[in-house]
């Protein structure tokens, strides 16, 4: 009976020992299986969601006061910083020639740009934002030129410095006049200009803002500026389609973007009292001011951006104003506690967005 009860305790032993080492072969094989597809999951781009998107690798290349150095004004990457970070999405920019933007795009070196005019070569790779701002290229000749031209085809036989990395779109590439004069930059093609090389320039409205506002006396001395846009271009954020997530970014951007919009954010980073918007959606604009206490009503119209929503392209629109908030149906209607006299707003520490060298 003991042998009998020894053999059935190591059998009893045994069992047991091969039901402990199956039990542990079946939890390490679970471990196993979720480990593998814990891995799986986070090398499979396709299952990566925008939030876990660890950093946004964006490039774009040098265009002042749009694109530049972190230590060096950058009006659009700072809006695009701000809203994604608005969005809790991180992001770091690369400056870099615009050739190895695109180059980098294509290969996936860049996750995206914060800066790009769009196309539709590019719209096969990229998936592009709403317009958060738009490019207005005005006319720029010598003082005493005659910089009334409507439309290109006014400037037959006329030579226009552009850019030449610059995709100006079918409205420059289409025409048959003036000539164009490709320049390495701005500054390069003011050189042009001042040289005699050149009859104009095209030149963004906005960096024309900054040149009359800080350095007034130069450009009214060298300079006649055009008010009538000759060509339109839609500033865009854009990533790749391929990127994880990407669909939900841009609509994370857009969100934000028109946030930026109704508080003044617009205002502070592009360094202009007013903006002209269409911040509620309604289909008109308003008039937004930086700061809510508005000071006094303003001398030219603000500073427009593109609004999806909006109507038409004309710049003679009823005066609404945006503030802290509420929108209100002419200056008259403005409660007088938000305007306060304008040197009170005035910061000349500020420092300037853009200076043109005028070097002869």
């Amino acid at each position: 009976m003991k042998k009998c009860t020894k053999t059935n305790d190591l059998d009893s032993s045994f069992a047991k020992s091969a039901a402990f080492r199956l039990s542990v072969s079946r939890i390490t094989g679970r471990t196993l299986i979720s480990a593998v597809a814990a891995v799986f999951v986070l090398v499979s781009p396709g299952l990566v969601s925008a939030t876990e998107q660890v950093e946004l690798r964006l490039a774009s290349d040098l265009w002042p006061p749009f694109t530049n150095a972190a230590d060096h004004p950058r009006l659009a990457i700072n809006l695009v910083h701000e809203a994604l970070n608005r969005a809790d999405i991180e992001a770091i920019t690369s400056i870099v020639d615009f050739g190895a933007v695109i180059l980098g795009l294509q290969d996936g070196s860049f996750d995206g740009s914060g800066a790009l005019w769009r196309t539709a070569e590019r719209e096969k790779i990229l998936l592009f934002s709403e317009p958060y701002l738009e490019n207005r290229l005005v006319l720029v000749g010598r003082a005493g030129s005659d910089v009334t031209a409507a439309r290109l085809s006014d400037l037959s036989g006329k030579k226009v410095a552009i850019v030449g990395t610059y995709a100006y779109g079918e409205t420059v590439q289409n025409a048959t006049e003036p000539v164009f004069i490709k320049g390495q930059s701005d500054q390069d093609n003011l050189q042009k200009l001042l040289r005699g090389e050149v009859d104009f320039l095209l030149v963004d409205e906005l960096l024309i803002r900054y040149v009359r506002q800080h350095q007034k006396s130069d450009a009214a001395k060298y300079l006649q500026i055009g008010t009538t846009p000759l060509v339109r271009r839609t500033l865009h954020f854009a990533v790749r389609r391929a990127l994880p997530g990407s669909a939900a970014i841009v609509e994370k951007f857009n969100a934000e973007i028109k946030n930026m919009l109704a508080d003044g954010t617009y205002n502070k980073i592009l360094r202009v009292n007013w903006i002209r918007a269409d911040v509620d959606g309604d289909g008109q604009t308003e008039l937004v001011p930086m700061n809510p206490l508005a000071a006094s009503i303003p001398t030219t119209a603000g500073y427009k951006i593109p609004s999806p929503n909006a109507s038409g392209e004309s710049d003679e629109e009823p005066d609404r104003y945006f503030i802290d908030g509420e929108t209100y149906e002419g200056w008259d209607n403005v409660p007088e506690r938000y305007k306060l006299p304008e040197k009170v707003l005035q910061k000349p520490d500020v420092p300037k967005p853009f200076l043109y060298q005028f070097q002869f």
